[in-house]
């Protein structure tokens, strides 16, 4: 038995009758956690009733699932299917090829400063256990040319990998991954790259762009749920890779001892050297079947569709902002831009105060590190913009207090 294709229906940017369930008016959240769609309800609903009918049984037709969603992925980001490991989350995907890379003591890491933790915090893990060096760059000095010659200088010095997010959560910030990469190459140093803030939204193709490793999370702008995502491993790095976090499943013909009959369980079995050894152990099949239907729904749209709606909404957003006082951190050159439009708040204004009173608005959005950010998907209509606003003013009277 297969499993059908996820069923997402008529889809249309701007549309939100997937999201049937959802509260707030204008949901501005996808950098965060994106709210499950009805397709991706159903998909999860039709997971657990095959498992409930089956048990076992129904295992088998859900992992050759896992099949058409690694060809799914792979489309979205220009990568082949073999290419692509499906795992748990980005941080456990960050976390593998830092233990797995084959390094040597002494050698250098490239990380930025203002990132998200998931992109430095197992590099440095990685530096305290095989004896390496890791070393910071300003995020924020890359919407110039500063950026690029301080990596310049620093891949001068000696460096084994550079780490950097597609987007910076923070700011919205775009990093020109193309020239880091292609800089970073010329210095013989590998590009490691977090694309969760990224993928589903902005445009990516990793063979373009010659990034090495790729690892992106479900939840936020590809609207799976937490604990399913992917990493891509370019297919000449992936045999150097040492399995250090290989399991059961990360053998050559793995369960066959379970389905031939006696004389095949072994512990000699090869690791495989494709990406697919680091899914080590069972993994959810639920969390597949809604990256399956939410990646089928971005497919159905096309990725260049998406990014042009949400900077459409960011514009029309962007200018009431900067009217009321706020200093917009969205990039002055398209090329840097994302789905995010992150804001300064003006002075005096309680940012926490606001974001409360915008959430019981019905405007949800996020204040990471003091910024005010705005994460719109396919599914916002520009025409909520004159609301989001009306909503920003009450709040904003209300965060000021009394004068």
């Amino acid at each position: 038995m297969s499993v059908p294709e996820p069923d997402v229906g008529e889809v249309a940017i701007g549309d939100r009758a997937l999201f049937d369930a959802l509260e707030p008016f204008a949901y501005l959240n996808h950098a965060a956690i994106s709210p499950p769609s009805r397709a991706v309800r159903r998909a999860v609903a039709d997971a657990l009733q095959a498992y409930a009918e089956r048990g076992v049984s129904a295992a088998h037709a859900w992992r050759g699932q896992r099949e058409r969603l690694r060809a799914r992925l792979a489309g979205l980001i220009g990568a082949k299917p073999e290419e692509i490991a499906l795992g748990t989350s980005t941080t456990r995907a960050v976390v593998d090829v830092a233990l797995c890379l084959p390094w040597r003591a002494g050698e250098r890491v490239i990380c930025l400063r203002g990132e998200f933790p998931t992109n430095v915090t197992p590099w440095q893990r990685a530096a305290e256990t095989f004896g390496l060096e890791v070393v910071f760059l300003d995020a924020e000095s890359f919407r110039d040319g500063r950026g690029l010659e301080a990596l310049d200088a620093e891949l001068a010095r000696g460096a084994r990998l550079l780490a950097v997010s597609a987007v910076q959560f923070q700011t919205g910030l775009r990093m020109p991954l193309g020239e880091m990469t292609r800089r970073a190459h010329a210095a013989g140093a590998e590009v490691f790259v977090d694309g969760i803030q990224a993928c589903g939204v902005v445009p990516i193709d990793v063979r373009a762009l010659g990034v090495d490793y790729f690892a992106c999370g479900a939840h936020k702008w590809l609207m799976g749920l937490e604990g399913s995502a992917f990493l891509f491993v370019r297919e000449d790095r992936a045999p150097a890779l040492v399995p250090r976090v290989a399991g059961w499943l990360s053998h050559e013909d793995p369960v066959r001892f379970l389905f031939e009959g006696a004389g095949h369980l072994r512990y000699d079995r090869p690791i495989r050297s494709e990406p697919t050894f680091l899914e080590s152990g069972a993994l959810s099949a639920v969390g597949f079947a809604a990256l399956d239907a939410s990646a089928a729904a971005l497919e159905a749209l096309g990725v260049e569709a998406i990014f042009a709606h949400v900077q459409r909404y960011h514009d029309a957003l962007e200018p009431a902002l900067l009217e009321r006082g706020f200093t917009s951190r969205r990039a002055a050159d398209p090329a840097l831009r994302s789905g995010t439009l992150s804001l300064l708040p003006p002075d005096g204004v309680d940012l926490p105060a606001l974001w409360g009173a915008l959430e019981r608005a019905g405007v949800a959005c996020t204040i990471p590190d003091g910024n005010l950010r705005f994460a719109p998907h396919w599914p916002n209509a520009l025409d909520e913009v004159p609301r989001v606003i009306d909503a920003l003013d009450a709040a904003l009277d209300e965060a000021r207090g009394p004068r």
